[in-house]
């Protein structure tokens, strides 16, 4: 009973945003045949655990591999040389199998092609989250981290998803078209490195464990590109924050971005940090007066900080809104 719990803990939130955003994206593909690209997401998930194993084998082999990653710089090599191009390699090398098999047989839509994108990256996410919840592989997380870390996978392969999307229907093997989404796949490879190493960097001593703070609001960051490339996708204009006659408004407008994905992000961290200390509380602790006075204080600064954000937010959209009208 257990393990069938868990493996709907797996499964079912990839699954209910991969039923998200097909309700967003128009596509004559059916559900069904979707969760043929979710399954075989979840298929190159494994494939790029087994490599990844073999790469750690050669590594020790040529290199002392496990001491090199004591240090949070052997922690970044290995992600920008190992674990971000095999991942992303895997669910690339998918989507585009997928994508010339269906090619021969139907016209794709670009939006289409995005969705193969989604649907492979959501099932990678799936066999993830099995793997962390069956094996406790690099330390057992909470579920709370899981279900939160659901859409990270795609938001690492949205910049190579636009690209492939973008050049259906023409020769995706031409040089030009070849080093566009080279490009956007190494653009994915570094965000999914700095992703896995800012998550890591907690564990490390001051002033490192500073870095920890950045990964909630390069996460933000991250939803807003890819909520913008599908805007994209439906034909629709994404929203424009930064804008300026001048360049002083321009670098103003970009600081005040930074800083409400800063605080936005921070939101996240302190709301999430918060619901992983009270998981390890049991029921009698949760009514101490101390932990409520705790708690208490750590939504006020969640509330201080959320609507600073928007405040901010709605600044910058004012000001971008009202400049289409000169």
């Amino acid at each position: 009973m257990v393990d069938v719990l868990l493996v709907l803990l797996a499964v079912l939130p990839p699954l209910l945003l991969l039923v998200y955003y097909y309700s967003r994206i128009p596509t004559t593909i059916s559900f069904m045949r979707l969760l043929l690209f979710f399954a075989l997401g979840a298929i190159s998930g494994f494939v790029a655990l087994h490599l990844e194993l073999i790469f750690e084998t050669v590594a020790q082999w040529i290199v002392n591999w496990r001491i090199i990653q004591r240090s949070l710089f052997g922690v970044a090599l290995r992600q920008l040389i190992a674990v971000g191009p095999i991942e992303e390699g895997c669910k690339l090398v998918t989507v585009i199998a997928l994508t010339n098999y269906f090619q021969r047989r139907y016209r794709l839509r670009h939006s289409t092609v995005f969705l193969f994108c989604l649907a492979v990256s959501l099932g990678f996410t799936a066999k993830e989250n099995w793997v962390y919840l069956f094996h406790g592989f690099q330390g057992t997380p909470s579920i709370v981290e899981r279900v939160i870390s659901t859409p990270v996978h795609a938001m690492f392969s949205a910049p190579w998803g636009y690209a492939l999307g973008m050049l259906v229907n023409t020769s995706i093997y031409s040089n030009r078209h070849r080093g566009q989404v080279s490009q956007a796949w190494l653009n994915s490879v570094i965000c999914h490195a700095l992703v896995n190493v800012l998550s890591i960097s907690g564990r490390y001593p001051f002033p490192l464990r500073l870095l920890n703070y950045g990964l909630f609001p390069f996460l933000l960051w991250m939803f807003w590109r890819l909520e913008k490339y599908l805007q994209k996708m439906q034909g629709q204009e994404p929203r424009t924050l930064i804008s300026g006659s001048t360049l002083k408004q321009h670098l103003w407008r970009r600081f005040l971005m930074l800083l409400t994905l800063m605080l936005g992000g921070n939101v996240i961290f302190v709301l999430f940090t918060l619901t992983r200390d009270l998981s390890f509380l049991n029921r009698l602790q949760l009514f101490d007066i101390n932990v409520a006075l705790s708690v208490v204080s750590r939504l006020s600064l969640s509330l201080i900080l959320g609507l600073s954000a928007w405040a901010i937010y709605r600044y910058l959209r004012r000001l971008a809104s009202r400049r289409r009208y000169f």
